[in-house]
């Protein structure tokens, strides 16, 4: 399994009655989520429509662990019923550039 960080773009549409829902799920998990193991970045932002999360973990294995960490089923159970489509989530894999310091997260 790759040691190599790993970057997750997780992206929230919610429904039109349920944005303060949502973020404040996501806000809480994000407290849980910055102590579990591997995590360097759990970091919520906001557009008009959607809610997105921008993830780096440690290692893929970070990852994975995270993915079946409580968590993540707690934050599932509050936030599926109010989204209009199931959480977009891309795994990503860092391709550096330019300046060391700016060219990768």
């Amino acid at each position: 399994m790759s040691q190599n960080p790993v970057v997750v773009t997780a992206v929230f549409q919610f429904r039109p009655d349920a944005r303060d829902r949502v973020r404040d799920a996501l806000r809480a998990a994000a407290a849980r989520v910055h102590e579990e193991p591997g995590c360097e970045l759990y970091a919520l932002h906001e557009a008009e429509d959607r809610l997105v999360l921008v993830e780096k973990w440690a290692s893929r294995r970070a990852l994975d662990t995270h993915s079946a960490a409580t968590a993540v089923r707690d934050l599932h159970a509050r936030v599926d019923d109010l989204l209009l489509a199931p959480a977009e989530v891309t795994v990503l894999s860092p391709v550096p550039s330019g300046r060391p310091d700016r060219g990768a997260l």
